[in-house]
């Protein structure tokens, strides 16, 4: 299977060099690689006043010097809304969409943040690409679950293909089971690898694949070549695999939350559960709290090393505290 365009974009920014009381200054013949992390107490509460000295970092287990450090970023974020309307998950679908307006209109900042939306069941489909506009985002959002009217492409076809609505579609024929990874593939390969500053995938599933191409690793190393962190929702309907929509058969629901814990986890995004305690409005509230309360962290790797995957481990020197940040990139 081809896999075109998964180029190691790991955010290398201008070297910086922080003056006390001053404005960065950039040169442009060192890289440095970009990291944003939030941390959090033993309550789950976001901590938000460290500084550049309560955070430790190493690549590779040797330790690193972090030349540039803000308590929030401002840099512009690229949205990516997935939503699983898959069998197990349709009759969710309401609650996800209405959750999803006031999410889209919350977090997304005029004349600076973009967002799109992409559904699967066994394809996948962009119903709305990057844009700034509510107005097209709310009616991608109306449209979750509804058919495509065009034949879709097999998987080899990975050009973008237009679909009905201006979108893309990638995946296998039938609409009976679930292309998470495929999803979080051509989420992060054709739309987020060409973007710069913050990028996040909000995905909204139960976590049980049954339909992808590529394994859950395919899907993890290209949010992570496309730095993006991938922040997962829990969201389970209990009665869908008891017998239900097809006789589909029961499946163990913790398969799908490791799934998910696994891509948050190693794209630095954050795993939630939607339960009776906790609403998938609350949920959009914890992820627009962490989106706002981000730690912007930068170091120039202590050496140049071969093409590849290196690993990264970030702590603070308080006690007691958790930081959630990606565990490592792609270096070219």
């Amino acid at each position: 299977m081809s896999r075109r365009g998964l180029l190691a974009s790991f955010s290398l920014l201008p070297a910086v060099r922080l003056l006390d009381g001053q404005t960065p200054t950039f040169s442009a013949d060192v890289k440095v690689v970009n990291v944003l992390a939030t941390v959090r107490d033993k309550k789950g509460q976001i901590v938000r006043d460290l500084t550049k000295s309560d955070f430790l970092l190493d690549e590779d287990g040797r330790p690193q010097s972090i030349r540039y450090f803000s308590q929030q970023s401002d840099l512009p974020l690229t949205l990516g809304l997935l939503v699983d309307v898959s069998p197990s998950q349709r009759r969710l679908v309401d609650d996800e969409r209405s959750a999803s307006y006031k999410f889209f209109d919350q977090v997304l900042r005029e004349d600076k943040d973009v967002a799109f939306v992409i559904h699967f069941d066994a394809e996948v489909e962009l119903l709305q690409d990057i844009t700034s506009s509510r107005q097209r985002l709310e009616r991608a959002l109306e449209s979750l679950g509804e058919n495509g009217t065009r034949q879709r492409p097999q998987w080899g076809q990975r050009d973008p293909v237009p679909a009905a609505g201006g979108g893309r579609r990638g995946g296998r024929g039938g609409r009976g089971g679930t292309a998470l990874y495929d999803a979080t593939l051509l989420a992060s390969d054709e739309v987020m690898r060409m973007r710069t500053g913050r990028k996040a995938l909000i995905i909204l599933t139960d976590g049980v694949d049954t339909a992808s191409r590529v394994r859950l690793e395919v899907g993890v190393e290209a949010a992570q070549r496309a730095d993006t962190l991938v922040y997962s929702v829990w969201f389970e309907d209990p009665d869908a695999y008891g017998g239900g929509f097809g006789g589909m058969g029961r499946r163990d629901p913790s398969d799908g939350w490791k799934a998910l814990q696994t891509i948050s986890r190693e794209t630095g995004g954050h795993v939630y559960e939607v339960t009776r305690k906790q609403t998938i409005t609350q949920v959009y509230e914890a992820i627009e709290e962490d989106l706002r309360h981000q730690y912007n962290i930068g170091y120039t790797p202590d050496r140049a090393g071969a093409p590849g995957y290196r690993r990264i481990h970030l702590t603070t020197t308080q006690k007691g505290l958790v930081v959630t940040a990606r565990e490592g990139y792609y270096a070219t």
